[in-house]
């Protein structure tokens, strides 16, 4: 019965270890030596270390976790349970290839509340700042990262009071203006034709009047001058 009771512990190892080593890549490790982590000791509960036993030919073994599992162990009534459950740190490199199957994920928080970081560059950020972030994808790299919700569509809007003849226009704070669809200029109240009346280049807008009747028009002292643009 002991015997048994070793041969279905090693079985359960031994799936344990196939499911840590799911998804072979270059970069994470799929063969060769791993050093034996130490023991668990009998009576208490314990992180990682390893558990030893035996099979029906008397040849020692161990079995461990490592790289995102988590070995909890503990003994009560002389009976030791050891579980693997995901969660802990990586240690190396790993991917997954769903080899054309489904792999999803259910109900991800990334934290406890809905506060996100402000700091869309810095990945290490985690619900440190006020307002949303989201997850995108880099498809240069691969990787996930953070983009400020804000940063994803931004608009703005500003008039000005033009002085005689005046034709270029810039905006507050430099803003990289988008392509004409997405700005909209306006001569007192009057839109203009996007690329006829004006052109756009960085975050400066320029007007071109045009002498020809009957499409003629100018700047004039006191007009105002309205860009409204969205991306």
């Amino acid at each position: 019965m002991r015997i048994l009771n070793y041969q279905k512990l090693v079985k359960s190892g031994i799936f344990a270890m196939a499911m840590m080593a799911f998804g072979i890549a270059s970069a994470q490790q799929t063969s060769g030596d791993t050093a034996k982590e130490a023991d668990i000791q009998p009576g208490t509960t314990n992180l990682g270390g390893s558990v030893r036993v035996i099979d029906n030919k008397g040849t020692i073994k161990y079995l461990q976790s490592k790289n995102g599992i988590t070995m909890l162990s503990n003994t009560t009534a002389d009976v030791t349970t050891t579980t693997w459950q995901l969660g802990g740190t990586l240690t190396d490199d790993t991917f997954i290839d769903a080899n054309g199957n489904v792999f999803g994920l259910d109900g991800i928080e990334l934290v406890t509340t809905e506060v996100a970081s402000t700091d869309a560059t810095t990945e290490s950020d985690h619900g440190t700042g006020t307002g949303y972030t989201l997850l995108v994808r880099d498809e240069a790299t691969g990787a996930t990262k953070k983009l400020l919700a804000t940063d994803l569509m931004q608009s703005g809007q500003e008039s000005f009071t033009a002085a005689a003849a005046q034709v270029a226009y810039p905006l507050t704070g430099s803003p990289v203006l988008p392509t004409f669809s997405q700005v909209w200029v306006y001569r007192n109240g009057a839109k203009l034709i996007a690329n006829v009346d004006y052109t756009i280049a960085g975050s400066t807008v320029t007007l071109v009047p045009n002498a020809v009747v009957p499409n003629d028009w100018a700047v004039y002292a006191n007009d105002v001058i309205e860009v409204q643009y969205v991306k």
